[in-house]
């Protein structure tokens, strides 16, 4: 039933910054940058679905439901998705006028019809509350075939010289979470969030990616001039087993605007201070400890009711403690195209990153400056289970979701050039609390 729109890109940019709060982490490092490049890639934002929501930003997504229930007035899953944000939010005003509307259609389906009934009754036995609580779980696996990045000769470069590489290739990881967040309006324009989590990741031989993480999140979500706009400040510990616990804060900014019924610009800014908990054992830990600034700027744009496409550029700037091999600068650009089909939900995508590095990294190569280049495309297939086994999800509450990636990556040295595909399988699940 969830569509995924443009506006929603901000409920889950912010939340999904860091590796140490993201469930399904284990399969790369998603960054800030590489959300808001890709607002409509339900594969990056379903796999932390159980975080929906956490940025309290629901002004923006009840917005532009409402715009497009008007665009598109015979769409029923627009307007259950709209319904299902409104019971979140406690409107019961906006969504009893939705259901009236609704329940004089002769085209309901009658699922659709059941799904409405059971939101009103829904409402009717809500008492008003000041705070909205809600929990979301998430579990599932990703199968890769080049877990360590092996590069396609089998060879690297290490001191100056060209050895053999011996590391595995074949790997999966399962990986699952849970979040508890609190929202709660001020005024008639803003909400603010409270958002707790925690998430496991087990790697099937390997123990590079068994952590497990915790991470708070704080955010105000406002309107200031017409300009919407979504401060946010994150904390998060992630404790590794083969490896230091490493802390991360990040504090930034974003906000979209829109431009007539089918276009809207998006825009974000984001420190992030990032560090590695240096002892006995990890006596080099704190080398990597970094200051990073990312700016972000995208289109949308609603093609047809089924169609929508994005664009997003990026530009961020990483500085360590220890600059060789560790201070870099990335250029991004990202194409995506979105099907709304009425019986699943596929987004393909396209993004180009140029990694440009600072200092040489003389355990590698003490005469090169090491630049890369990756292309990576993805495709994703996201379904509610209630559309299958309506007994089962009778409120579309619950996502499976499929999704292959194919990442590229060119380099001027051998470690940095090979190929990875992944497969993934998902899901996630929403609950109410009060």
């Amino acid at each position: 039933m969830f569509i995924k729109l443009n506006k929603l890109k901000f409920i889950f940019v912010t939340i999904f910054l860091f590796v140490a709060t993201s469930v399904f982490s284990s399969e790369k490092n998603i960054t800030y940058m590489q959300i808001l490049q890709k607002p409509n890639d339900l594969d990056l934002n379903l796999k932390y679905a159980q975080q929906q929501g956490k940025m309290g930003n629901f002004k923006q997504t009840i917005s532009t439901l409402e715009r497009l229930t008007m665009l598109y007035p015979d769409n029923v899953e627009i307007k259950l998705y709209l319904l299902s944000v409104l019971v979140q939010v406690d409107s019961p005003e906006k969504a009893n006028t939705i259901i009236e509307d609704m329940k004089l259609r002769r085209d309901l389906a009658p699922e659709d019809l059941e799904a409405l009934l059971e939101i009103e009754e829904e409402l009717k036995d809500r008492e008003p509350s000041l705070w909205t609580l809600a929990a979301d779980i998430s579990w599932g696996g990703i199968y890769t075939d080049n877990v360590n990045s092996v590069s396609r000769t089998r060879l690297k470069e290490e001191s100056d010289e060209v050895v053999g590489v011996n590391s595995a290739k074949y790997d999966s990881t399962a990986s699952g979470g849970i979040g508890l967040s609190a929202t709660r309006p001020i005024g008639e324009e803003s909400s603010f969030l409270i958002n707790l989590a925690h998430s496991q990741s087990e790697q099937h031989q390997e123990g590079d990616d068994d952590y497990q993480s915790y991470g708070l999140t704080l955010a105000l979500d406002t309107v200031l001039g017409g300009f919407s706009l979504s401060p946010y400040l994150m904390l998060s510990k992630s404790d590794y087993q083969t490896d230091a616990d490493s802390f991360s804060k990040m504090w930034g900014i974003g906000g979209f605007i829109p431009v007539g019924e089918r276009n809207s610009f998006s825009y974000g800014y984001a420190f992030s201070d990032s560090k590695g908990n240096r002892n006995s054992s990890d006596t080099t830990a704190d080398e990597t400890n970094t200051i990073g600034h990312s700016f972000t700027l995208g289109h949308d744009f609603i093609l047809t009711e089924i169609i929508s496409t994005s664009i997003g550029l990026g530009y961020s700037d990483s500085d360590a403690i220890v600059d060789a091999g560790n201070d870099y600068e990335t250029y991004d650009v990202s194409f995506g195209l979105n099907f709304a089909f009425p019986w699943a939900y596929i987004a393909v995508g396209n993004a180009i990153s140029f990694n440009d590095y600072k200092r040489e990294d003389t355990s590698v190569s003490s005469t090169k400056l090491r630049s890369d280049y990756t292309n990576t495309f993805d495709i994703m297939l996201t379904k509610a289970i209630g559309d299958i086994f309506p007994t089962i999800d009778p409120n579309r509450s619950l996502f499976i979701n499929l999704s292959y990636e194919k990442l590229i990556s060119e380099a001027n040295m051998l470690n940095y050039d090979y190929i990875a595909d992944s497969f993934s399988l998902s899901f996630s699940k929403s609950l109410r609390l009060n």
